[in-house]
C-alpha cells in the first residue's frame, strides 16, 4: 500500500513538473498579446476556474469559512496578499522572458530557486547551513556571477524568478489552507484588479491586434493550464518524500533549457556553459546533503 501511494505520488508531481516545463510552447502561442495583457487573464481565468473546481467538489462552503476565517487573523491575511502578489509577479516575469527570448535565463532561475528558498530559511527562519549547503551555495554565486559577466549585465530575469518563487513559498508558511483553497483566495485577491486592467485596456488601446478564435480559446486555457499543475503539485507532494520531490523539481527547468535551445535557438554559449555546469554541480550537492540529513534521524532511532 506504501509503495503504491509512492508510485501514485511520482506520477502526480513528475506530470506537475512536465506541465511546468512545456508551458513555454503554450505562452509562445500567444507572443502576439502583451505580457499584462496574458497574466491579467491568467488571474482571472484561474480565479474561474476553481470557483468551478470548488463548486463541483462541494468545497466553497469551506473556502468561504476559511476566507472570513483569514479576515480575523492578520498574519494570515497578509500572508495570502503577499503570496498572491509574489506569484502574479512571478508569472508576469515568466510570461515576459518567455515571449522575449530568455527562455534559457528562465530556466536558471528555476534552478537556482532551491538555492534561493535555503537562504532565505537561514535569514528569515534562522535554519543553520552544514558545509555541504554553503559549498553549494558558493557554487551556484559563482555560476550566477559568469552569467552576469557573460551578459555584461545583471541576470535579472533569473534572479527575479527565484526570489519571488522563493519569497513566495515563504509567505506560503504563514497560511495554512487546502491547496485548492488556497490558490483560489490567492486569484480572488488580484482578480478584482486584472479585470479592470483588461476593461480599460481594452477600451483604450486602439493598437492591440485583433483575437483569433484560437488566441481567445488559449486566454481562457490559461487558468486551468495554470491551476492543474499546482493542484497535481500539492496531491504529489503529501505522497513522497522530500528527496524525491527535489529531484523531480528539476524536470521543468531542464525541459525549458531544452527548448529555448533546440527549439527556439537561444544563445547557448561556453560561458553558459560553464554557469549552468556550476549551478548543476550546486544541486548535486544540495541534494546530496539532503538526502544524508534525511537519513541521520532513521540511524539515530535505530541506534535507540
Amino acid at each position: 500500500m506504501k509503495q503504491h501511494n509512492e508510485k501514485v505520488g511520482i506520477l502526480y508531481t513528475a506530470a506537475a513538473y512536465l506541465m511546468w516545463g512545456v508551458l513555454p510552447l503554450y505562452w509562445k502561442l500567444l507572443d502576439e498579446r502583451q505580457a499584462s495583457e496574458i497574466l491579467a487573464h491568467r488571474i482571472v481565468w484561474s480565479f474561474v476556474f476553481m470557483i468551478a473546481l470548488l463548486t463541483l467538489t462541494k468545497q466553497m462552503r469551506s473556502c468561504w469559512k476559511q476566507f472570513f476565517e483569514m479576515v480575523k487573523q492578520p498574519k494570515q491575511a497578509w500572508g495570502i496578499i503577499a503570496s498572491s502578489c509574489l506569484i502574479s509577479g512571478n508569472w508576469f516575469i515568466y510570461i515576459w522572458a518567455v515571449n522575449h527570448g530568455h527562455i534559457v535565463e528562465a530556466s536558471l532561475g528555476y534552478y537556482i530557486n532551491p538555492l534561493i528558498s535555503v537562504v532565505l530559511g537561514m535569514i528569515v527562519l534562522k535554519e543553520r547551513l552544514n558545509i555541504w549547503q554553503w559549498l553549494s551555495f558558493l557554487l551556484a554565486s559563482i555560476g550566477v556571477c559568469l552569467i552576469t559577466l557573460q551578459y555584461g549585465k545583471f541576470p535579472w530575469v533569473a534572479l527575479s524568478l527565484a526570489l519571488s518563487f522563493g519569497f513566495y513559498g515563504l509567505a506560503k508558511k504563514l497560511t495554512s489552507f487546502d491547496s485548492a483553497i488556497g490558490l483560489t483566495i490567492e486569484t480572488m485577491m488580484v482578480t478584482p484588479l486584472s479585470f479592470i486592467y483588461l476593461i480599460f485596456l481594452y477600451a483604450q488601446s486602439q493598437d492591440l491586434p485583433s483575437f483569433s478564435w484560437w488566441q481567445t480559446l488559449l486566454l481562457i486555457g490559461a487558468g486551468p493550464v495554470t491551476a492543474l499543475p499546482l493542484l497535481y503539485f500539492a496531491k504529489g507532494a503529501k505522497r513522497i518524500s522530500l528527496t524525491m520531490l527535489g529531484f523531480l523539481q528539476y524536470i521543468s527547468p531542464t525541459l525549458s533549457l531544452l527548448f529555448g535551445v533546440f527549439l527556439f535557438h537561444e544563445a547557448f554559449t561556453k560561458t553558459h556553459v560553464y554557469a549552468f555546469s556550476c549551478i548543476w554541480c550546486a544541486l548535486l550537492i544540495f541534494s546530496f546533503a539532503n538526502v544524508k540529513q534525511l537519513q541521520l534521524p532513521k540511524r539515530n532511532s535505530m541506534k535507540i
